[in-house]
């Protein structure tokens, strides 16, 4: 597992009412994007075989996936992040599939790699823990505004399932803390968001995805990754 990230500094505060404002805003699609198109795979021109990840390390597991989204050009010339439940790490890659930045992250209470059923449609004291799950898949993603205008990324806009800063919420959740602790065992804690925090959102997530869409890859922690990737193949094989 790769480093943990110091995070002493830069994380925006927000209060309780602003940490359920953004983790439940259901805000209309810009209007020249239909969520129904799952986008189309165009041609990208000949590029690297393999991910570049700069020296940085990465379990196996993002590894083979970042290497097969640059070989195959799944990622359709766009820029795209790997989220590793597993290790509660997001990786974030340029169109080219060279990393621009890798973070500890905060995601869904419980294990599981699908979303309950009209899940994005349920109030939070709706949701019992059992459902609040980061679901596993490829989702195409691309920048929405919360209150106070903070951009965060949609990932499934559908379910309300968000990359965004971390929320504080209630002080007995201790979501800064979990998120500086150097093991995963306790970062998880949201209703299905990946929490980032607030530098590296505004410094390696929202450039990324500026004026235009993105691939956010989210690896499942139950079943196996053909389940959602049908078209997945390792690379070295």
């Amino acid at each position: 597992m790769i480093k943990r990230l110091f995070l002493g500094v830069v994380i925006a505060t927000l209060s309780g009412a602003q940490a359920k404002a953004q983790e439940t805003a259901l805000l209309s699609p810009p209007p020249q994007m239909s969520l129904s198109d799952p986008v189309s795979q165009p041609l990208a021109p000949p590029r690297r075989a393999r991910a570049n990840f700069r020296g940085e390390s990465a379990p196996i597991r993002v590894r083979r996936m970042a290497d097969w989204v640059v070989a195959s050009a799944d990622n359709g010339n766009l820029p795209f992040v790997i989220v590793d439940k597993k290790f509660a790490e997001v990786f974030v890659f340029d169109r080219q599939g060279q990393i621009l930045g890798t973070t500890p992250a905060l995601l869904g209470w419980a294990v599981g790699d699908d979303s309950a059923p009209g899940i994005g449609d349920k109030p939070l004291s709706a949701i019992p823990l059992k459902d609040r799950t980061t679901p596993a898949g490829r989702f195409v993603a691309y920048l929405g505004h919360g209150p106070g205008k903070q951009d965060f990324v949609w990932v499934d806009y559908k379910d309300n399932i968000a990359m965004h800063r971390v929320v504080v919420g209630k002080p007995k959740d201790r979501r800064l803390q979990r998120l500086a602790t150097p093991t995963p065992a306790d970062n998880r804690i949201t209703f299905g968001c990946i929490d980032v925090p607030a530098d590296f959102l505004e410094r390696t997530v929202l450039p990324a995805f500026m004026s235009t869409k993105g691939i956010v890859y989210i690896l499942p922690e139950v079943k196996a990754t053909r389940d959602f990737f049908s078209n997945y193949y390792d690379v070295d094989e």
